[in-house]
């Protein structure tokens, strides 16, 4: 079983802005090292870029307002462990760029990311990714859709996250 996440965020300024300069020129480095991460499963890419498949159609959850762009920043990935993700997302450069993401972003009234068990063949798509982002907003955590303040694990119980094995990944550099 893997660990799905879905991530969204919506641009203070429209996505050519020059205010979004510093998010544009991080986000083919960040996505070099996501697609060498430990952990890393696989990652959907996007109909209108280079690179990975999408997996699906992308659509955005009700909380996205055109800005005349027609896209907003989203992300869909599988990862072996809650443990991997969050050494990725909170160290090293990804960290970096969340902790500049108040220049870019507008303050969300929704979760910024979701996470679940993937249990089905393939990929989850875009749709199912935005669902279960809704959901998580909606009704809170759950085994259903969760975060890394209320995780669960692959039987649905509430856990928490393996210190001992996010040390280690940090000592490998990962």
């Amino acid at each position: 079983m893997a660990l799905a996440l879905y991530t969204f965020g919506m641009f203070a300024a429209p996505a050519d802005d020059p205010a979004n300069d510093g998010f544009r020129e991080l986000n083919d480095p960040i996505f070099e090292l996501v697609d060498q991460a430990e952990g890393l499963i696989a990652r959907s890419g996007y109909a209108s870029d280079p690179g990975p498949s999408p997996w699906g159609l992308e659509v955005y959850p009700r909380f996205y307002r055109e800005t005349g762009d027609g896209w907003s920043p989203a992300t869909l990935s599988l990862w072996i462990n809650m443990e991997s993700l969050f050494s990725f997302t909170y160290f090293g450069l990804h960290a970096a760029a969340l902790k500049r993401g108040r220049e870019w972003f507008q303050r969300p009234q929704w979760p910024p990311l979701v996470m679940w068990w993937h249990t089905g063949q393939g990929y989850p798509t875009w749709a199912e990714g935005v669902m279960r982002h809704e959901h998580l907003h909606d009704n809170g955590a759950s085994p259903t859709a969760f975060d890394f303040k209320q995780p669960f694990d692959e039987t649905g119980a509430p856990t928490k996250l393996d210190k001992a094995r996010l040390k280690e990944l940090r000592a490998n550099g990962a």
